[in-house]
């Protein structure tokens, strides 16, 4: 294992993500379509290791994550900002209290050159969701941080049985590219 996480040269950020991912056995992808991740969803649907589905709402994500933990398969949910201000009765309800260790990777939107007034008013919420509901999270920024800060926090959820979310900044999957 450390072989395979000791990193490789060249590699993009979502490249990282789906070698992480395999390395900590999780199979089961839920994702809502975003554009920011569409190159890590592209990766992980070309890739027969995993179970990518897409259901219509994040909420319904969740539950199809939940319940696969609870068969003993490990997942992750995908979304952008904005699907994960819809999700705080369901992580409320369900995920924290039941102690289900939900990994959740999110595009970071409505900051850094996202001029969507919408997205900037919902992109203000999600950290204080998420400090309340006591959700680990972290937003990586550096691609040289891919891979460390992936790693640990899908470790720590499947340790700590507590949802965990990396946040995906613009400095990290938007260098190089235009504004939104």
């Amino acid at each position: 294992m450390a072989e395979e996480m000791a990193g490789r040269a060249g590699e993009t950020w979502d490249e990282i993500v789906v070698r992480v991912l395999k390395a900590n056995e999780v199979k089961l992808v839920a994702y809502v379509p975003d554009k920011v991740l569409a190159p890590v969803i592209k990766r992980l649907q070309a890739d027969d290791y995993f179970t990518v589905i897409s259901p219509a709402r994040e909420e319904e994500a969740v539950g199809i994550v939940t319940g696969a933990y609870m068969a003993g398969l490990r997942g992750i949910v995908l979304m952008q900002t904005s699907g994960f201000t819809t999700l705080a009765n369901v992580l409320a309800s369900l995920t924290v209290p039941c102690q289900i260790p939900l990994v959740m990777m999110i595009s970071e939107r409505g900051t850094i050159g996202d001029h969507q007034l919408g997205q900037a008013i919902v992109c203000r919420t999600m950290r204080p969701i998420l400090e309340t509901l006591g959700i680990e999270h972290f937003a990586i920024q550096r691609l040289e941080d891919v891979e460390f800060v992936t790693d640990r926090m899908i470790k720590q959820a499947f340790t700590t049985q507590a949802g965990a979310a990396l946040i995906m900044s613009p400095l990290l999957t938007s260098r190089g590219k235009k504004s939104y």
